[in-house]
């Protein structure tokens, strides 16, 4: 018994030891002892075999990974960057998922709940079923889609479809149709709601259908709002009584050269058949003293009441057109129609592009809103004389535009970024502040030079905004043929894996464009630009 008994005690010890040494640090050595000294009791008892059942780390099941990649891809459509939406929820959707809760005031655990995680998906569900509510409450808000989320939020706590500036109550003397649209103007300009309605001439009243009661009128010129008053164009909104309330209609009138002319009241008629806008500008300039050398046709009949003869100058001048309420009329077109066209509802490929281009503007002024406030030591006005000092540097590849192919405009600047001593954040950041400045201020010609700043610094996908310029004619002369190319440079990029730089989490957009512009034909693969430099923007570490 002695003989069997010793080696079987060493046997124990050692067998038993052997995990102990590890467990020291966590349990503390009294625990450890006491461990110990149970196995030397133990070990003079007949010894049985132990089955020791390891434990492995559980497999994500495939439910769980379609749930994570919903997930992802809800964040990322939000513009909560939580990478490739592969399902496992690693460092970057954790990240992701706090910036979400943070949004929301949520705690920022980067764990979501079970109703985080169901509010998020609901929401994403909602954004691309899409409808007129979406796109209003996309357009109200300045912080574009991710916007969508406090608005729902809202709402899911019992608060208005409505905005919530006048509590659903209506400014004093005000109807509820007028005060919503106060509300919606100020979430767009940077006065508040109770700033706009003390300016002069931003609510303006009269009875114009005659049935006794006011009816209002608002100019946005004096909102400073660049969304809803461009450079040659302002919006105004009617609110004409009816028997069920008031009705909005939206018009838009010229701006002077000074930018100083205003609407009124007396510059609308209304009677049974509705509303209507008499624009002063667009009067004083029917019939203008006929220039020197100019020739009047003259009329064979005595013209038409209503209709002036037109003088026929030696050669017209360029319209200047604006972006801004080029897009104010396309979302009011998508509002009425229910929704973006689809690659399945398309009819009208040159419609489809222009509400692609509002879309791409939308998200480039949201990125760039968030972009500058991570811009250390610099005000909006010198970022913004900044990017209009590089405008004369890349001029010649804007204007190269009209005789060159696609690759090789991207190709010569690509050479132009090389020579610049800036990183490739650097200049990518750059590039997308000055997009952003370019849209806010409506300066087409600085907007354009950033987009192919950005294709020249490697982001591919952004040859989609050069395409759109070219084909609607901002900031560049209108050229379909050309503005192909660029379109097909961005769809290769994508189809070939490039991050998507505008709604990332609307995977048929390629589809619109590829139906809008090519009808269907394969894209010819281009060559991808290499990365470059231009003004450096310093940005906050977080």
């Amino acid at each position: 018994m002695r003989r069997h008994g010793i080696p079987a005690l060493l046997a124990a010890t050692i067998l038993v030891t052997t995990p102990v040494a590890a467990l020291a640090d966590s349990l503390g050595a009294a625990i450890v002892g006491g461990i110990i000294g149970g196995a030397i009791v133990n070990s003079a008892k007949p010894q049985k075999k132990v089955y020791v059942q390891r434990k492995t780390s559980p497999s994500v099941s495939s439910a769980s990974r379609n749930q994570n990649r919903e997930v992802q891809t809800s964040l990322n459509y939000f513009g909560f960057n939580a990478g490739t939406p592969d399902g496992v929820l690693g460092s970057r959707s954790r990240a992701a998922v706090s910036q979400y809760q943070a949004h929301l005031g949520y705690p920022a655990t980067g764990h979501l709940t079970e109703f985080e995680r169901q509010f998020l998906v609901t929401s994403y569900n909602r954004a691309q079923i899409g409808g007129p509510d979406v796109i209003k409450a996309m357009q109200r808000n300045p912080q574009g889609v991710k916007g969508l989320l406090v608005v729902w939020q809202k709402e899911q706590m019992g608060g208005s479809r409505q905005f919530a500036g006048h509590s659903g109550m209506g400014y004093a003397g005000l109807p509820i149709e007028v005060s919503d649209a106060v509300d919606e103007i100020a979430q767009s300009s940077e006065p508040s709601a109770e700033q706009l309605l003390q300016r002069a001439g931003f609510i303006q009243t009269a009875d114009l259908n005659q049935d006794g009661k006011n009816d209002y009128i608002i100019d946005t010129s004096v909102t400073g709002s660049t969304f809803w008053c461009g450079q040659t164009e302002c919006a105004t909104l009617l609110f004409a009584s009816t028997a069920d309330g008031y009705q909005r209609k939206q018009f838009m009138y010229r701006l002077n050269d000074t930018r100083t002319n205003k609407i009124t009241t007396a510059d609308f008629q209304c009677d049974y058949a509705g509303c209507k806008m008499n624009d002063p500008m667009l009067a004083s300039a029917a019939a203008p003293a006929p220039a020197a050398g100019a020739t009047t046709m003259a009329a064979a009949a005595p013209s038409l009441p209503g209709i002036a003869a037109i003088p026929m100058t030696g050669a017209a001048a360029a319209p200047q057109t604006s972006l801004a309420s080029y897009c104010n009329k396309v979302n009011v077109l998508t509002s009425s129609n229910g929704g973006y066209v689809t690659a399945a509802s398309m009819t009208d490929p040159s419609f489809a592009l222009g509400e692609q281009l509002c879309l791409t503007r939308t998200y480039a002024i949201a990125r760039g809103e968030e972009m500058m406030k991570q811009v250390a030591g610099m005000t909006v006005e010198q970022v913004d004389a900044q990017c209009d000092a590089f405008g004369p540097a890349l001029a010649p590849y804007v204007a190269s535009l009209a005789t060159g192919s696609a690759a090789e405009v991207a190709g010569q600047v690509q050479k132009f970024a090389l020579t610049a001593n800036m990183t490739l954040d650097q200049l990518k950041s750059t590039g997308a502040i000055c997009l952003y400045s370019g849209y806010r201020r409506d300066k087409l010609d600085v907007a354009t030079g950033a987009a192919l700043l950005l294709v020249g610094a490697g982001d591919t996908p952004y040859a989609e905004t050069v395409g759109h310029h070219m084909a609607q004619g901002f900031g560049v002369a209108e050229d379909m043929d050309r503005a192909t190319q660029w379109y097909d440079m961005a769809i290769t990029a994508l189809d070939g894996g490039a991050a998507p730089v505008y709604a990332p989490g609307q995977a048929d957009r390629v589809e619109v464009l590829k139906a809008a512009v090519m009808g269907g034909s394969p894209v010819q693969p281009m060559a991808t630009p290499q990365p470059a430099g231009l003004p450096t923007f310093e940005l906050k570490k977080p």
